[in-house]
């Protein structure tokens, strides 16, 4: 497996999920306590739909964390030196190292939780650099909107995973929770009061570059949920000025949107969405 070393000399891992005929590069940014492995469904449909897919476990994450750590499972999703900073400058490493290998490809960027607050973070900074942006299970990142409490509270009566606010299939809590790449710690625990606090922020004004974006979130997803969703999506138009912003909310579905009872239609509205504004190459 390919990798490479960030700012600090820690190795970051990734994988390629090469198309045949690519018309497209998705840069795939996984959440917190996960790793890239968890997406096996949704690449395989992006690769057959003509896109190639890269996907790193990011900074104290899955196969990165457990090299970085020594192999102590107990410290998977504690990002080590430089914080959350560095965990977003790898990525941003891997966004320079795509655009190198693949210069005449269009480059989406698309970030499920965590790694949709790493995307929005990388879209202030450098917005000329992808030409489009998905973000799952996010949440405009501002004190009110970004729950910071318990997030599985509504299901607390449930004797199960204690997992049951990643999706309405009961499996996937379960399976999280069995994955000895995968940490249920909650990401105040993991980050610190100090590096969580930098999570906060608002798109920026003036991007100066129109880039589309699509928002996909479960109506009873407990990060932030559709009113926090559209919030976010207000302030893409109203503060930054992009104008192609569409938001899909999914009735019954939780956080794991691709992970949910019905993810063959949520990468089916994916793939459609991403093939009106990136066609195949004929």
């Amino acid at each position: 497996m390919p990798e490479f070393v960030d700012a600090y000399g820690i190795p970051i891992v990734y994988d390629v999920h090469e198309a045949a005929e690519p018309r497209a590069v998705v840069q795939l940014l996984h959440g917190v306590g996960e790793h890239a492995g968890r997406y096996g469904a949704l690449i395989d449909a992006l690769v057959a739909d003509g896109y190639t897919v890269y996907a790193d476990d990011h900074r104290g994450h899955g196969r990165t964390g457990l090299r970085q750590w020594g192999g102590d499972h107990r410290r998977l999703g504690r990002l080590g030196p430089g914080g959350l900073g560095a965990a977003r400058d790898a990525v941003w490493t891997l966004t320079q190292l795509i655009r190198e290998a693949h210069p005449d490809l269009p480059l989406v960027l698309l970030g499920h939780s965590w790694g949709s607050f790493l995307a929005q973070m990388l879209l202030d900074r450098h917005p000329d650099a992808y030409d489009a942006v998905v973000l799952s299970g996010s949440a405009l990142r501002w004190p009110g909107a970004l729950n910071a409490g318990d997030l599985n509270a509504p299901w607390k009566h449930v004797r199960g995973s204690g997992m049951e606010w990643l999706s309405s299939d009961e499996q996937v809590g379960r399976d999280f929770v069995a994955d000895p790449l995968t940490t249920s710690e909650p990401l105040m625990k993991l980050f610190g009061p100090l590096e969580a606090a930098k999570l906060f922020g608002r798109p920026r004004r003036d991007l100066g570059h129109d880039v589309p974006i699509l928002l996909m979130v479960g109506r009873d997803d407990t990060v932030g949920g559709p009113r926090s969703v559209h919030r976010l999506a207000d302030a893409y138009r109203d503060r930054s000025g992009l104008t192609d912003v569409t938001t899909l909310v999914y009735p019954g579905a939780r956080h794991e949107i691709f992970a949910e009872r019905e993810q063959d239609a949520v990468r089916a509205d994916l793939l459609a969405w991403l093939d009106r504004r990136l066609p195949a190459r004929g």
